[in-house]
């Protein structure tokens, strides 16, 4: 009689086989590791070539002003390869889930924290991964990226924290948004300690995160050549506005930062950091959080942006509820269609409309469980 692994036994080997694939990373070993990553995942075609692209920064051809789509990844979080690898697993779903898109996005934008502990390990293997990506990567930097060595690795890998490029008519802004005030010299840290102390919450030894005046007199250069009716994005990994201080949900110099940006009709900005699906408007800045691919924040307890409708409270015995990744879709009118696709749940959209009539049209289905 013939016999048949046991689920136990078919679970190891695809571990093993996880393993293996993340010590190698090659190009070949990759589809044997995201499909191991997804285990059960079924009904998913998974791609069938993979072309490294260059993480390169700077202009493009702007074409005319037209709609466009591009995707998004953030806060991967990883971990060394053996210390963790359940977050290796989560953004090798998020770069399948890119791949597998028809039509390809135009690009995919990494809104930042692709290391836990801004360790070299960490980052280059995050590196490699996104080197799988099919499409052209754009990066931006978080606060678990660079406080060990101030950005040196990160840099080394990626470029520039801060710059700006145009795609078919719309002008894209990517800032450093964790710039902190020395707090670490005068303690005597080591960088781990300084690492760890800004990876933490509800503590009062780090400052706030800034953009800071550097910045933004940069920002305020960069932007005068555009017109007020520019199409104009914003790539932040804090929010551009004040949410809750205790956890750095929080960017202290965001007035300031808003005010070069009042002149135009229309803003988006959409950052990282939060985990969560979150949507604010002040005035003419519409803002827009991403879906984390490590852990789904909870909400802050002093109260949302009006406009959010918060995501499901996320199912604890299932460590990929309340994670994912998602795609922007780019109207003539330089306003987005937010894309949410949540793992294990039905994807959510927060439209264009909604954020215009100040929630009034097109809104997006309430939670079916209270969220944290």
């Amino acid at each position: 009689m013939a016999t048949h692994p046991s689920v136990e036994t078919k679970y190891m080997e695809e571990r093993r086989e996880l393993f293996h694939g993340i010590r190698n990373l090659e190009r070949r070993s990759f589809l044997k590791v995201s499909a191991a990553a997804l285990g059960a995942s079924a009904g998913l075609a998974y791609p069938h070539s993979f072309t490294p692209v260059s993480v390169a920064q700077g202009a493009e051809d702007t074409g005319s002003d037209q709609a466009f789509r591009f995707a998004y990844v953030s806060d991967s979080h990883l971990y060394e390869k053996d210390v963790n690898d359940r977050f290796v697993r989560g953004l090798l779903r998020a770069v399948d889930d890119v791949n597998n898109l028809d039509p390809q996005p135009d690009f995919v934008f990494y809104g930042g924290d692709l290391a836990q502990l801004g360790q070299e390990k960490e980052l280059e293997l995050g590196a490699q991964i996104l080197k799988n990506l099919k499409a052209p990567l754009r990066i931006m930097v978080g606060e678990h990226d660079w406080y060990l060595d101030m950005g040196q690795k990160w840099q080394e890998l990626f470029g520039d924290p801060t710059y700006s490029f145009d795609h078919k008519g719309v002008h894209f802004v990517v800032l450093n948004s964790v710039v902190e005030a020395d707090f670490w010299t005068e303690r005597n840290m080591t960088p781990m300690e300084r690492m760890m102390t800004v990876a933490g919450l509800d503590n009062s030894l780090q400052s706030p995160f800034t953009v800071g005046q550097t910045q933004r007199k940069w920002l305020q250069d960069d932007l005068e050549k555009l017109s007020d009716d520019a199409r104009l994005i914003i790539l932040s990994h804090s929010p551009l506005y004040k949410l809750y201080k205790p956890w750095n949900f929080w960017t202290d110099d965001a007035e300031e930062v808003q005010a070069i940006l009042n002149r135009f009709k229309n803003v988006v900005v959409i950052h990282g950091h939060t985990h969560q699906l979150l949507t604010n408007r002040i005035g003419n800045i519409h803002f827009h959080g991403v879906l984390s691919t490590a852990w789904p924040w909870p909400y802050a307890p002093e109260g949302m942006p009006e406009l959010t409708i918060e995501m499901s409270r996320p199912d604890p015995f299932n460590p990929n509820d309340g994670c994912g990744d998602g795609e922007v879709h780019v109207h003539p009118d330089g306003l987005v269609d937010k894309i949410y696709n949540l793992w294990n749940r039905n994807p959510v959209s927060v439209t264009a409309a909604y954020t215009a009539s100040g929630g009034s049209d097109s809104v997006p289905p309430k939670p079916n469980r209270p969220s944290y």
